[in-house]
């Protein structure tokens, strides 16, 4: 298995959308999310009535015996939410002075830094054990999941040393379940599914919006599956001998797609967006920018182009906007050549014919 380039794949689709151009927290594109993958709580999609979703259902293939050994690692972002706070007074040490007072302001400037209150994420990952697909033929492997709900101060202190203000930021708890079952469509022909549900309670009789349950779901939420002694099936292009059993898989905002080296059949990803069997991620790329619908050059061109202020409130706010403006501003000219274009798999043209 070549789970480094699998990695790289998945990490592409986990952070796909998590910032745009122009990667400040005050673009509006930045302040609304639209991220693939969504799955917020059940009770928000029952009440809400608005398609919104809390249920991710994978459906594939195995080609193998009984001895077949099946893992599922599923993997998501969890929204934090990241205020800030001016001190009432500046103080020394946080904890040996107990519970500071502040009032929430959307920034705060100190020793001309600014502090921007926005949203962050953290990468969760699920992984249940693996199981033989005879185990998973009988009854329904259920694993449960929590994200645990957090709140943290980060201080901020000034040139003399004192804490004038504190980033605060602020987890709510998630929980779910994954669900991991295998059916005998034939006698090597295996269908495994896989169904991830968001069931984070909450009070029905509370009032919220979409921004307040999206701090409770699942983002950019993704199935790797591996198996050993056996081999997944594209589903885009099956043998015709299993063609039939591909066309009766039935999948609900997940694609799966074999990845790894083209040719390899050991690793699958459900992803939530499109992709084709082994996806790529091309060479000249330098580094993840987030927004796999744009153009490298052109998302490095116009990061080139932000004014000082623009690029200050990107390099101030989130750590990834923060490394991925650095890595474009130090991006050495040979490399940023490279993305203007590059030829592959030239072949003659054949001769014509007399």
């Amino acid at each position: 298995m070549n789970t480094a380039l699998v990695d790289r794949i998945a990490d592409a689709v986990l952070y796909e959308g998590y910032l745009l151009y122009p990667y400040r927290p005050s673009a509006v594109k930045n302040r609304q999310r639209w991220n693939f993958g969504v799955l917020y709580p059940q009770v928000h999609s029952a009440r809400a009535d608005s398609g919104d979703a809390w249920v991710m259902e994978t459906e594939c293939l195995v080609q193998g015996w009984l001895t077949a050994q099946v893992q599922v690692k599923v993997r998501c972002l969890q929204l934090v939410s990241r205020s800030i706070g001016e001190l009432a007074q500046p103080m020394e040490d946080l904890r040996s002075s107990g519970p500071c007072e502040f009032h929430s302001v959307d920034s705060l400037t100190v020793d001309g830094q600014v502090f921007k209150a926005c949203q962050e994420a953290v990468a969760r990952e699920i992984s249940p054990p693996a199981l033989h697909v005879n185990d998973l033929a009988k009854p329904l492997a259920r694993h449960a999941f929590q994200f645990h709900g957090e709140r943290t101060f980060e201080p901020l202190r000034d040139e003399g040393r004192q804490i004038v203000g504190v980033i605060v930021r602020e987890k709510q708890p998630v929980s779910g379940l994954v669900e991991v079952v295998a059916e005998q469509l034939g006698e090597d022909i295996f269908k495994i599914r896989v169904v991830i549900r968001n069931t984070t309670a909450l009070d029905a009789g509370d009032p919220m919006n979409r921004e307040d349950a999206l701090m409770h779901s699942m983002i950019s939420t993704h199935t790797i599956l591996g198996v050993e002694n056996g081999q997944f099936v594209s589903l885009f292009d099956p043998p015709e001998s299993i063609a039939p059993f591909a066309a009766r898989c039935q999948n609900n905002n997940a694609w799966p797609v074999l990845v790894g080296d083209d040719g390899s059949r050991d690793m699958m990803l459900s992803s939530p967006i499109i992709l084709y069997d082994y996806p790529q991620i091309a060479p000249e790329s330098p580094g993840d920018l987030f927004d796999g619908t744009e153009i490298d050059e052109i998302l490095a061109l116009r990061i080139m182009t932000m004014t000082d202020d623009e690029k200050r409130e990107v390099r101030q706010s989130d750590p990834r906007g923060r490394e991925l403006l650095e890595r474009t501003e130090t991006l050495p000219p040979e490399h940023l050549m490279k993305l203007h274009g590059v030829l592959r798999g030239l072949r003659s043209s054949p001769e014509k014919a007399s």
